[in-house]
């Protein structure tokens, strides 16, 4: 283990600076732009379904835990995905202009 974390240690530091880069980010997002940004960014996660696609399709038969947690993946994905469309959707349909029935 010891031997991973030398190997790998700028991968580490830069995960953990990515962290604290977000985190500052995303407190400063005022909260008007935050379900239009946040809806946006869910549909990013159509790259972790495509990922969790390819896991699922590469690995062994008898590898029961990289097919279930990319089936896992897989269904969370979607779901913020959907979620991501379906909260844009519902944003959108505040601007459209409501037709008045005016029979003369």
């Amino acid at each position: 283990m010891l031997e991973w974390i030398t190997a790998n240690q700028q991968i580490i530091y830069i995960v953990i600076l990515m962290i604290f880069v977000g985190i500052e980010i995303i407190g400063r997002v005022p909260s008007v732009l935050h379900t239009p940004l946040m809806s946006g960014a869910n549909a990013i996660h159509g790259v972790v379904i495509i990922g969790a696609i390819i896991v699922m399709g590469q690995a062994e038969s008898d590898n029961y835990l990289a097919l279930t947690l990319g089936f896992i993946a897989v269904i969370v994905g979607t779901l913020n995905v959907v979620g991501g469309f379906v909260v844009t959707d519902r944003m959108l349909e505040m601007f459209k202009s409501k037709r008045r029935n005016t029979k003369n």
